[in-house]
């Protein structure tokens, strides 16, 4: 009877422990934060489902915040392209073929979904994350790391 419990235990659990983490959330404030600084999925997800949250009370227009996924040496150049696009264009330039994903902008009380492809990116590269309203990619970015 013991085998059989710690055999059904063991199969059971190991069920939770493979379990392929392909679904994120995090969350955005007024105080111009992201509730994680590292974002982890499993290379074996061949989509990701991101939900982003803005947990303050401000407008889009006062402070507004997105999730753009992308290698982490084009961030800084994406920001900067983006300013100019404004905020009819999720402060993105249009057709920017550095940016991986990205959502739309949200302000307070609202959130927002993308579904996005792996495809094409290496488990351990070198990736981030950041907000492109214009100058929150100081203070909003992380790593999103592929395992």
């Amino acid at each position: 009877m013991f085998r059989v419990t710690g055999f059904l235990a063991a199969v059971l659990l190991s069920g939770s422990v493979f379990a392929q983490n392909c679904e994120l959330t995090i969350d955005s404030t007024d105080q111009m934060k992201y509730d994680k600084d590292s974002l982890t999925v499993s290379s074996e997800c061949s989509e990701v489902t991101l939900t982003l949250t803005h947990s303050g009370q401000m407008s889009v227009q006062q402070m507004g915040h997105n999730w753009v996924l992308a290698e982490s040496g084009d961030v800084q150049g994406i920001a900067q392209d983006g300013i100019s696009a404004g905020l009819d264009n999720e402060y993105l330039k249009p057709g920017d073929e550095r940016v991986i994903a990205a959502t739309e902008q949200i302000g307070g009380g609202e959130s927002t979904t993308i579904t996005f492809s792996l495809e094409g990116l290496e488990p351990g590269g070198d990736y981030e994350f950041f907000c492109s309203f214009p100058g929150h990619v100081a203070l909003m970015r992380g790593d999103f790391i592929i395992e």
